[in-house]
């Protein structure tokens, strides 16, 4: 689906579909840039009926630094992999192909929640997905995110603007992990990532998505 093309609900939905639930848009692959400028143009121009919406992305390898990000964290200045300034929460971080990206622009303020409850609920998110998958995760609270052992294997950051927030979370599914090792992730020295092919999984980016949706609707409804 083109990045700026109208979602629509599922086969069969009911009427008050778009009532219950998130739109959800499924992107594929699409440039870093234009899906953030999208988010903002979309959190800019909703108003108190607009209904939320999940965006599912991969994107081509790209660098993110968030609001507090440090540069020296990107540890090799000489990549080929561009590095963007965003408005996000959080350090570096790094996207590529075969990471399932998932934004949610939803409206905190009608839903009551503070933001630290709301990465909670994409934290559980996804921990009950790599449950699904017979893999045992945790969080932590020093480090938002989700690990396998001591391996990263899902980063979060949001944004907040006028009661709404975009951004989201990504999730390493079966992607080359060495642009990891120019950066300190998400601020860390040393910090080991993961993805779920290294644990026996070997599923399609689609068929996770699949699979992680219902996990966030559960904790974000």
């Amino acid at each position: 689906m083109d990045c700026l093309s109208p979602p629509s609900p599922p086969p069969n939905a009911p009427k008050n579909y778009q009532s219950l639930h998130p739109s959800v848009r499924r992107l594929g692959l699409c440039d870093y840039l234009l899906t953030w400028e999208a988010m903002k143009t979309f959190t800019l121009a909703r108003t108190a009926v607009t209904p939320d919406e999940i965006w599912l992305v991969e994107h081509p390898p790209v660098y993110t630094l968030g609001i507090a990000g440090k540069r020296e964290h990107l540890l090799n200045p000489n990549t080929e992999i561009p590095l963007f300034k965003v408005d996000r929460g959080g350090q570096i971080t790094y996207h590529g192909p075969g990471q399932l990206v998932a934004y949610l622009l939803l409206d905190v303020k009608r839903s009551g929640w503070g933001i630290r409850h709301l990465v909670e609920q994409m934290q559980i998110a996804v921990i009950n997905l790599l449950s699904q998958l017979g893999l045992n995760a945790h969080s932590r609270k020093e480090a938002p995110g989700v690990y396998l052992g001591e391996a990263k294997i899902a980063a979060l950051g949001l944004r907040i603007k006028n009661g709404c927030c975009y951004h989201g979370l990504s999730l390493n599914i079966n992607m080359d992990l060495n642009p990891f090792l120019a950066i300190n992730p998400c601020g860390y020295a040393n910090l080991k990532v993961t993805q779920l092919a290294d644990h026996g999984v070997n599923a399609p980016i689609d068929t996770i998505a699949d699979q992680l949706l219902p996990h966030l609707l559960q904790s974000l409804l």
